[in-house]
């Protein structure tokens, strides 16, 4: 299995970049990524510095997928998230839109937490299951040069609980090889994301990532064994919310025969939302795959 080590961090997804692995459709990998911190912080007495590392959400990346060209899709399968460091850290120092109803006298917050025998302690009494994902998973936009605080049709940073082990994500390819890129690693986050920061780690992630000739897709999708769901971003979240419904439903149509006004109504009754980081309005709009089959034709 080939490994891709965290080398230089990159804070866009750029198409500009060499690849720095090739690898062939069906091909599984190893990728080593730094926390969203930069590594900045590795005890409770270490702080942020944002004038010696101003970004946020370093990525490793880019790979590049053999015979992926614009108007297909990548469909990446995560298989493990482990930890490199068995910590992870996480800080309050940005209440950002909170401070109308709580202040903003937040103090640092920095908060570093073991990870032992699949629980984070995150303090001597109170103790959180470890449930990985990856914030920011993403391709190369064929125009403009998105940073890792936006997600949009390329993916990006997502921040939904539902990247994670288990998962296939599918992304559309606006380049030549797709250039993925990998990042911002969680040992658990909760819906929201709510200080902007989840529960940060390095970590190495293992990936397998098929290419889906011909499958152009109006942004990122997301299969478990149990649910479908469309990813929509931007502000106002109503518009998300929306968004991610209405590129659901036409999946629906498309691929398992719905026609779209009962794909419409049945979501109103049993549809649900995932939300990521808040501040940014991502959403994904999901349906249970015991009802994909049940309304074919109907």
């Amino acid at each position: 299995m080939k490994r891709l080590s965290v080398g230089p961090l990159y804070y866009e997804f750029s198409r500009h970049h060499e690849p720095r692995l090739r690898i062939a459709p069906g091909e599984s990998l190893e990728v080593e990524t730094e926390d969203a911190l930069s590594g900045q912080i590795r005890r409770d007495t270490d702080r942020r510095d944002k004038t010696t590392m101003p970004y946020s959400n370093g990525l490793t990346g880019p790979i590049f997928v053999e015979g992926a060209e614009p108007g297909d899709a990548l469909a990446v399968t995560i298989g493990e998230i482990r930890p490199t460091l068995d910590l992870c850290v996480t800080r309050t120092a940005d209440p950002k839109q909170l401070c109308e109803w709580l202040g903003s006298d937040c103090p640092h917050g920095t908060h570093v937490c073991p990870i032992r025998d699949g629980l984070i302690h995150w303090s001597d009494t109170i103790t959180i299951p470890y449930v990985p994902m990856l914030g920011c998973l993403g391709t190369a936009p064929e125009w403009g040069v998105p940073t890792t605080l936006p997600a949009g049709p390329h993916g990006g940073n997502m921040d939904l609980v539902e990247v994670r082990p288990g998962s296939t994500i599918h992304l559309p390819v606006f380049v030549p090889g797709g250039l993925l890129y990998v990042g911002d690693a969680h040992a658990a986050m909760g819906h929201g994301e709510l200080s902007a920061t989840g529960l940060e780690m390095p970590a190495e992630t293992t990936l397998t990532v098929n290419l889906v000739k011909n499958r152009k897709l109006p942004g990122p999708r997301i299969e478990t064994r149990e649910e479908i769901m469309s990813v929509a971003s931007g502000c106002p979240m109503e518009r998300s919310i929306a968004q991610a419904y209405a590129h659901l439903i036409l999946w629906m149509e498309s691929d398992f025969g719905w026609d779209r006004w009962r794909a419409y109504d049945l979501l109103t009754h049993v549809g649900r939302i995932s939300v990521g980081y808040y501040g940014i309005g991502t959403v994904a709009a999901k349906v249970e795959t015991r009802y994909l089959n049940a309304g074919k034709g109907s």
